[in-house]
């Protein structure tokens, strides 16, 4: 029997566009040696047009193929119009800053990223800013401001008796920062305060960042003159960008991981994490680097689909409640397959015991380490790398060696098909594993998976690697939502108190999306943060008392039927008296 033509044969054999027709004449005509009449007969072009064609191929005036376009916008009139500005100020030695100031004053305003652009398409290097002839009078631009004070613990006496703040949704969180006991978090952490800030309050300044998804600590600016993110913190003032940034990098490795173990066992006594299921989802996700740091690696960025200098950080993901439980910036490509390791040690420390089972890439470790992992009992879900022999045995199975399973679950893809394998060995995994052959999951080619777990059933196994499979767009929701990819240069906050603070901040707007109901369950941080952190309102103080009124928004009605306790002792060391009640008011 004559093999059927491939599906999509049909595209090549019989072009329909022009410049597809042009291209396979032509082509037969330079590749195959045909006559002219005879390349043109091919696609239906007469003697005539195919030597016209020819000819204006050979002339250069014929363009098959357009040039790939560039991302971003098709024009940009605001830079074209500002372009010979902007090289004029540059030649007279000014930064980028000076310049998008100049353009502004001029009437022809342009932000400092697109003065940026213009000055590197032009070949211009980096030029740092020369100071002011003036102290800027602007509360936005920390550090230049002579007159904004200094950061102190906060005073109540010379607290405003009513205050309007556009972040009065931040104090939303001041409930369940109390309720997981974040002082007696930092004490166990050992985080050092200093003469003037209690260790708490560093942390609540550079959280109140996360919460508000203000990009970069060099956007603190935004915050500072506002009192809601002063009472956050218990201070007058946020201190300014290289405070924060000093502080963050007198923090170590060890100070990030003492403090998510002790999160965690209050994470699982609030009923966000389970001890008792103890299922995990492990990913790596790399925060790309925009300068030219030799000392980072290169790691495949997937956002960019390509290798780039970044820093790896490990996540580690409840299965059950979707929420981050581990996550370390500390791995390099040397040690990057041990991270499996040192997030079971942790977990045994936060719960007694190891993990029941890991759901993860076939990249995140080794097949040594999987054996580690079922010395010490630990399950394991994961991927096995398509080798040619294991191609070879895939494309031997017939239609009659898969089993169709029903996936519990919406969507079309809820009936996949799987061939099961029950001893397979591999090259450096010390036993046999069984090995599941899996088709229908949404992907071109049959997803292979392999694990130690012998009792489970196929539909099982299938359905706890398929749930993994959400874990890259929830990784990409949280690292958006509290902007964990910010890193453009060497002058940034510690990248591992960066992401242990976005571990933090999930776990909060978690219990917060609890307080909301069952409607808000899937809710992402990036949409609790629009309709409910972000909304402004005031802050009115009376003796221990301080009152905060969230303006009606049109999620009112949802804050107003929330669980939320009326009124909130707060006792954070970094607030005099030592015990504040906050009460929380929804506008009516």
């Amino acid at each position: 029997m004559a093999a059927q033509p491939a599906p999509g044969r049909a595209y090549f054999t019989r072009p329909a566009e022009p410049n597809q027709r042009r291209y396979e004449a032509l082509r037969a005509y330079f590749t195959e040696d045909l006559t002219v009449a005879q390349a043109g007969a091919r696609v239906g072009y007469t003697r005539a047009s195919m030597a016209s064609l020819i000819r204006d191929f050979r002339a250069g005036q014929l363009r098959l193929f357009a040039p790939p376009g560039k991302p971003g916008p098709g024009s940009a009139p605001k830079k074209d119009a500002a372009r010979a500005r902007v090289i004029a100020l540059r030649r007279q030695g000014l930064s980028v800053h000076e310049i998008s100031s100049r353009l502004t004053a001029g009437g022809t305003p342009l932000n400092r990223t697109g003065v940026g652009q213009i000055l590197a398409e032009e070949g211009f290097g980096r030029l740092l800013r020369h100071p002011a002839p003036e102290a800027s009078i602007s509360p936005a631009t920390a550090g230049r401001d002579t007159r904004l004070p200094r950061a102190r613990v906060i005073d109540f006496a010379t607290f405003p008796e009513r205050a309007d703040t556009r972040l009065a949704g931040l104090l939303l969180a001041v409930p369940d920062l109390v309720a997981l006991d974040l002082p007696a978090l930092a004490r166990s952490a050992g985080y050092p305060g200093t003469e003037v800030i209690p260790a708490v309050s560093w942390l609540l300044s550079l959280l109140a960042l996360k919460l508000t998804a203000t990009r970069r600590v060099s956007h603190v600016d935004d915050l500072l003159d506002d009192p809601a993110s002063a009472l956050f913190a218990g201070l007058a003032i946020l201190p300014k960008k290289t405070a924060l940034t000093d502080y963050s990098y007198r923090l170590s490795h060890d100070h990030q991981r003492t403090f998510l173990a002790a999160l965690d066992k209050q994470l699982i006594g609030k009923g966000l994490a389970t001890a008792q299921e103890a299922v995990f989802d492990l990913d790596f996700h790399a925060i790309m680097h925009w300068g030219h740091d030799p000392a980072l690696e290169k790691h495949y960025v997937p956002t960019r689909s390509q290798r780039a200098r970044s820093v790896l950080t490990f996540f580690a993901q409840d299965s059950q409640t979707h929420n981050l439980v581990y996550a370390s910036a500390d791995a390099s490509k040397a040690t990057q397959h041990r991270e499996v390791i040192a997030f079971c040690d942790h977990w045994k420390a936060v719960s007694g015991k190891d993990p029941a089972m890991l759901v993860m890439d076939q990249k995140v470790t080794t097949q040594a380490v999987l054996g580690e992992l079922d010395a010490r009992g630990i399950k394991f879900l994961t991927l096995r790398m398509r080798s040619p022999a294991l191609i070879r045995h895939i494309n031997s199975l017939t239609p009659r060696d898969y089993k169709t399973i029903t996936l519990d679950r919406p969507g079309p893809h809820n009936k996949p098909k799987a061939h099961e394998d029950k001893a397979v060995r591999l090259t450096s995994y010390p036993g046999t594993v069984r090995q599941l052959v899996v088709t229908g999951l949404g992907r071109d080619a049959p997803t292979v998976i392999i694990t130690n777990e012998q009792q489970a059933t196929i539909r099982h196994l299938v359905s706890q690697y398929a749930r993994r499979m959400t874990i890259e767009q929830r990784l990409a929701e949280i690292i958006r939502a509290f902007c964990a990819d910010a890193l453009s240069s060497t002058v940034n906050p510690n990248a591992d108190l960066d992401i242990m603070l976005a571990v933090l901040a999930q776990a909060l707007l978690a219990a917060f999306r609890t307080r909301l109901g069952a409607g808000y369950a899937a809710a992402t941080p990036a949409t609790l943060q629009r309709r409910f952190l972000d909304s402004s309102g005031t802050i009115t103080t009376a003796g221990d008392t301080v009152t905060v009124r969230i303006d009606r928004r049109a999620y009112s009605p949802v804050l107003r039927q929330a669980s939320l306790p009326p009124d909130t002792t707060v006792p954070l060391v970094a607030w005099p008296p030592a015990a504040l009640r906050v009460q929380l008011t929804r506008a009516e």
